[in-house]
């Protein structure tokens, strides 16, 4: 098999369709086609929890469960738990857009529908499916039964966080915790079930990827939200204080672009104590994942090595310092219990040499952004003559402005150094920058789908640090076609980044359509 390859990031609720959202229906086999047709080998998500504040998948209720917003309804319909006519009368359904997400619509809409399934599946379950079902509640009986606990609560009290409960549910007394599993037992069923579905439907559509050679590239924040089923359920696991609210919490120090630093508030880890179970909550954590999906990347991977801890009360990151994390430990821990390490190293930011080690020593690539790589000097590590082979080039991530959006705000100076790099006049930044990733010697290439359409900053997915507006972009129906498809797996066959290391004929690349 050719060591090279190469794919393209979109989450799953950015793909086309009629309910508001993307989901595992058939546009997600549809978008596996179209991989397969531009030569691609790798999909790349983020990561696939329930969403918590601002919609960010990096804010899930849930380290272990998944996002019911990405339920296909159509296949609910297939199951026979939803009648099709159920779909268009469900509340905020003239509210649903093509255009984006629109998470306060598709939030009553998807759960009234949700809703009406269990119902239905409570009512008229086949033998079949009350077994699959039973053999997903006990194997995953570990996380599940806490976390449907959770989230019937949370919802029970209005959606306030869990630190607001009345004090034995806070504590998580065994008296109180049986009394609400009682009270709220037909929630608490119910939630079971929306996992049941949300994996059954996921798990479909990575084995259609990987019947087709595709591998599907996850992601897990290092951190976990604090108004979560982890923190919750696995106290003694994180640094709080005796009403259970966070001690400390999670940042970033200050620098060129904060000079307050970055103030996050999740809760740390206590490694200490995590290390006396040899890690097993992290090891239970990443083979959930790994059912999901083939390889992980690692959000924060600076922070294994040492992570920014701001003490409780304050108001900006700037007062913090920084704390060892527990290193190679940990991986060593994980590949004793899953054998090799198919992770990522998202390795930007402040690194340190220390953190470099850390990361070769466990010998995981790195990532290599393009739009860093320009307006420094020629030792930059970004700009593709200085790439290894064991990292990952990236024209941009889900935390980058689109190519197209990036290039049209550089100062015409910095489109200058660019333009000397690619040796010509650049005509369209996106294929430019795209053809600098896939030529680079980086084993594997990834691009944003907003890229291979050339899309402007209307697309971008999130801005850190801005509230409103993040997670909303979708493909609009159409857009992927077999031209492009055929264009993308030129470039890439060109790049040696095919299925087969062969030999291809070195077409003409054509510029690609739009400017720069």
């Amino acid at each position: 098999m050719n060591p090279r390859s190469s794919g393209l990031l979109l989450h799953p609720s950015s793909l086309p369709g009629r309910w508001g959202i993307g989901d595992f229906g058939q546009q997600a086999f549809d978008f596996v086609d179209f991989l397969q047709k531009a030569g691609q080998r790798l999909w790349q998500i983020l990561p696939l929890g329930p969403t918590g504040h601002g919609n960010s998948p990096y804010q899930c209720l849930s380290s272990f469960a998944g996002n019911l917003w990405l339920i296909s309804l159509e296949e609910l319909v297939k199951q026979g738990w939803l009648r099709h006519e159920e779909i268009g009368q469900a509340p905020s359904a003239d509210h649903l857009t093509e255009e984006k997400v629109n998470y306060t619509a598709v939030t009553q809409f998807k759960r009234w529908c949700l809703d009406r399934a269990y119902d239905r599946f409570r009512e008229q379950p086949s033998h079949e499916q009350q077994t699959r079902f039973a053999t997903f509640c006990t194997t995953e009986q570990e996380w599940l039964e806490d976390f449907a606990l959770f989230v019937a609560m949370k919802e029970h009290h209005g959606g306030a966080p869990w630190d607001k409960w009345e004090r034995g549910a806070v504590l998580r007394e065994p008296a109180a915790l049986h009394r609400w599993k009682q009270l709220l037992h037909t929630q608490v069923e119910a939630h079971k079930f929306f996992q049941f579905v949300f994996f059954e439907q996921w798990r479909r559509v990575k084995d259609y990827a990987n019947e087709k050679g595709m591998k599907i590239i996850g992601d897990i924040p290092i951190f976990v939200a604090y108004d979560g089923a982890d923190v919750w359920s696995h106290p003694d696991l994180f640094f709080l204080d005796d009403e259970r609210r966070p001690s400390v919490s999670a940042g970033v120090p200050p620098d060129y672009f904060s000079p307050t630093g970055q103030l996050w508030g999740n809760p740390l880890f206590r490694w200490e104590r995590m290390a006396e179970d040899g890690y097993r909550w992290w090891i239970s954590r990443v083979k959930t994942t790994l059912d999901l999906v083939d390889l992980v990347r690692l959000d924060h991977f600076r922070g294994f090595e040492a992570y920014w801890e701001v003490e409780a009360g304050e108001k900006t990151a700037a007062n913090g310092r920084w704390v060892k994390g527990p290193g190679a430990q940990l991986f060593v821990a994980l590949k004793d219990a899953i054998g090799a390490l198919p992770f990522i190293a998202e390795d930007l930011g402040l690194i340190t040499p220390e953190v470099e080690h850390l990361r070769d020593e466990v010998n995981l690539p790195g990532m290599k952004v393009l739009q860093f790589a320009f307006g420094d000097s020629p030792a930059n590590p970004y700009l593709p003559h200085n790439h290894v082979r064991n990292s990952v080039v990236y024209t941009g991530t889900h935390d980058n402005d689109t190519t197209f959006g990036w290039y049209k705000g550089l100062q015409l100076s910095e489109q200058e150094v660019i333009e000397n790099y690619v040796g010509h006049p650049v005509q369209n930044a996106c294929r430019d920058l795209m053809r600098l990733a896939f030529s680079s010697v980086a084993d594997m290439a990834i691009v944003p789908v907003q890229d291979i359409l050339c899309l402007g900053t209307e697309a971008r997915m999130n801005v850190p640090g801005v509230g409103t507006g993040n997670w909303e972009w979708r493909v609009k129906p159409g857009a992927l076609s077999d031209q492009l498809a055929e264009e993308i797996k030129t470039i890439t066959e060109f790049f040696g980044r095919g299925k087969e290391s062969r030999k291809v004929e070195l077409k003409k690349l054509s510029p690609g359509v739009g400017v720069a």
